[in-house]
């Protein structure tokens, strides 16, 4: 399959820990089993949605091997390689190659600020040490810069290397829009990202894909193969039936994705490193009822 041909459904896989909050290197291999099973596209790791920034740069080097060898080539694999130091982020992707990744997504380092042409320097520096096509990400702050749509084209045009942009930056979908009629002659397509709670209008745009989190791949995946159909009814139903969870997803993130995970036995831990809000037992009992109801739509289709 061509580079070019990059699309559809990319979760974005969480990274499991035991209850010490050590690396459960089976429950990273479980998760990956469930994403492909799921019928996804392809994956992505490491990314926000992994927690990366709490993972030592060893780690994240460990984990993209295990992951590629996981894989073993059944669905595409985006590697995560983010960060400030371009030889950081070239050693990432270069781990990726090595695993069967077909795309090195890089966020725009923070450390850089918003200076269009110090960006672009090292997404040029970046491209000619990958060994893989770039995708560009542009998360909100304080996560990312929150690029504009005309600065993040910009930078993508200053460097053939990237080929692809992940846009989560709000209003998700107009800059969509303002970043496929820029006319940017390599870029190839745009995801969109922010856990898919914005899909619809993404995909009406022109997005080639989605790269949400992990906890619902399969409604994700059905939700893209109506949209391809042309079946608009059947993904305003399916993204209806996921609303839910999306909204506890935007609170809880990776608490929220675990605890699905490990209530489906994909998981043994819902333990996460990053620090945010926990599960009481109303949530925990309003989560259920969240779960059943998707399910039974879902199972509807």
């Amino acid at each position: 399959m061509s580079q070019s041909s990059l699309g559809g459904v990319f979760p974005v896989l969480p990274t499991i820990f035991d209850d010490h909050g050590e690396i459960d290197r089976d429950g990273m291999r479980s998760v990956v089993d469930y994403v492909v099973a799921s019928g996804a596209d392809g994956l992505v790791f490491p990314g926000l949605a992994s927690e990366y920034d709490l993972l030592t740069l060893d780690e994240r080097e460990d984990l993209i091997g295990l992951i590629g060898d996981a894989v073993a080539g059944r669905v595409r694999f985006v590697v995560g390689a983010s960060s400030d130091q371009v030889g950081d982020s070239a050693r990432l992707a270069a781990a990726g190659a090595a695993a069967g990744a077909s795309a090195a997504m890089v966020m725009t380092p923070r450390a850089l600020g918003p200076d269009v042409d110090a960006l672009s320097r090292f997404y040029q520096d970046l491209g000619a040490q990958a060994g893989l096509p770039i995708m560009l990400q542009n998360a909100p702050t304080p996560m990312g810069l929150g690029l504009a749509a005309d600065a993040v084209a910009r930078i993508v045009a200053a460097s053939d290397a990237v080929r692809w942009v992940k846009e989560e930056n709000m209003p998700c979908g107009q800059r969509i829009s303002a970043l496929l009629a820029s006319d940017v002659p390599h870029l190839t397509g745009v995801f969109g990202g922010a856990g898919g709670r914005y899909i619809t209008d993404e995909l009406a745009r022109g997005a080639i894909g989605s790269m949400p989190a992990a906890e619902t791949p399969e409604v994700h995946v059905a939700l893209m193969r109506a949209h391809l159909a042309g079946d608009r009814a059947e993904v305003w139903r399916l993204y209806e039936a996921l609303l839910p969870i999306l909204m506890i997803q935007a609170v809880y993130r990776w608490r929220l994705t675990k605890e699905v995970l490990r209530r489906r036995s994909v998981i043994a831990s819902a333990y996460t490193r990053a620090a945010g809000p926990e599960f009481d037992e109303t949530d925990q009992l309003e989560l259920g009822t969240v779960l059943d109801r998707l399910q039974d739509a879902y199972a509807a289709r």
